[in-house]
């Protein structure tokens, strides 16, 4: 396959810079995976296009205030980093300008909290790519939301008035670089309404990194490296998953992340011993992935030449998909982390 057979072509215009006023007012696609039909709806009518018995497993991780502007000590010079994972108190970061922090660097970040003293960080290695490893003063990192502001993907140009906006309700699990934003369109209220209704809700765990954002930049989809990420699932959701397949329900993940969770939950799955998980996955879903534990997804408009347009095609098949993107592009659709949303079921 050719990364070249998943582009298209979106006007600028139905790039959502903004959320809705409420959460679930937003469109909601419809989309067969068996036979290609299409209709349309609403989210807050979600529950209409599900059943008893259906299970909704959602990304319950939370943005951190990752995006923090600070100065190179040695030259005064301005400095922008992105944090991205931590591990054993050194963080890999995106940087800019990147090529300008070499090991030892010393980098000096104010507080936008009040009365917080500024947090110190040496750059530890530059690792290429725009990515740096950083170390911070051990008491600056236990409160490094005093220095950051919520990081929004680069399509999104107008500035963000609620940063809870850019969570989800349920979110709890520090982590993410970029919101889960298939679960943007849940409010409180409508997933009491859904479980009253007979559809259960879990969540699961996956902190997504800036690669969601990034275009496939090779031909051919099988050189294509994809990113790594964290991901848990409790014991607790994996018998849940357990049960709605034993009972014949669906199991219907909450966004492309949900999604790669649980088919990296799959990959080692039996319905007698459910276990959970825990640990990095790499899954790379394209069409002809055998799908283990996902029946329907819930998810946005994705970009083109992306994993995440790769993955819903593994689902409805490449040619489903374009027609409904089409169809939503003529139809006016708002695109992607603030737009409307697709059920494929």
């Amino acid at each position: 396959m050719n990364v070249s057979d998943f582009d298209y072509e979106l006007p600028e215009s139905l790039i959502a810079q903004t959320p809705l006023e409420n959460r679930e007012d937003s469109r909601l696609l419809v989309l067969e995976k068996n036979s290609g039909h299409i209709h349309h709806s609403r989210f807050k009518h979600l529950g209409q296009m599900l059943a008893p018995g259906d299970l909704l497993v959602a990304n319950n991780s939370r943005v951190n205030l990752a995006r923090m502007h600070g100065i190179r000590d040695a030259t005064g010079g301005a400095v922008e980093i992105l944090l991205l994972r931590e591990v054993d108190g050194t963080w890999s970061a995106m940087a800019k300008p990147a090529s300008k922090l070499r090991a030892g660097a010393a980098l000096t970040f104010p507080s936008l909290r009040g009365d917080v003293e500024p947090a110190r960080g040496i750059v530890e290695e530059n690792l290429g790519e725009g990515v740096v490893r950083l170390r911070f003063d051990p008491v600056a990192n236990q409160r490094l939301s005093c220095y950051g502001v919520t990081p929004l993907p680069p399509y999104i140009t107008q500035t963000l008035l609620d940063p809870d906006r850019y969570q989800t309700v349920y979110s709890s699990v520090s982590g993410s670089a970029a919101a889960p934003t298939a679960g943007l369109h849940f409010s409180l209220e409508l997933i009491a309404d859904l479980n009253r209704q007979g559809i259960g809700w879990t969540e699961v765990t996956l902190h997504v990194g800036l690669d969601t954002f990034r275009p496939i930049m090779v031909s051919r989809i099988r050189n294509h490296a994809i990113h790594e990420e964290w991901c848990e699932v409790s014991t607790e959701a994996a018998r849940s998953v357990a049960e709605c397949r034993q009972r014949g329900g669906r199991v219907v993940a909450v966004g492309t992340t949900a999604a790669r969770t649980l088919e990296t939950l799959g990959a080692c799955w039996s319905d007698d011993t459910p276990q959970g998980f825990a640990g990095m996955t790499k899954i790379f879903i394209v069409p002809g992935h055998r799908w283990r534990l996902v029946d329907a997804l819930v998810t946005n408009f994705h970009l083109p030449r992306s994993s995440l347009l790769l993955l819903v095609s593994a689902l409805a098949g490449r040619e489903s998909i374009l027609h409904a993107y089409a169809e939503a592009i003529r139809q006016g659709y708002r695109f992607y982390s603030f737009g409307d949303a697709m059920l494929i079921r």
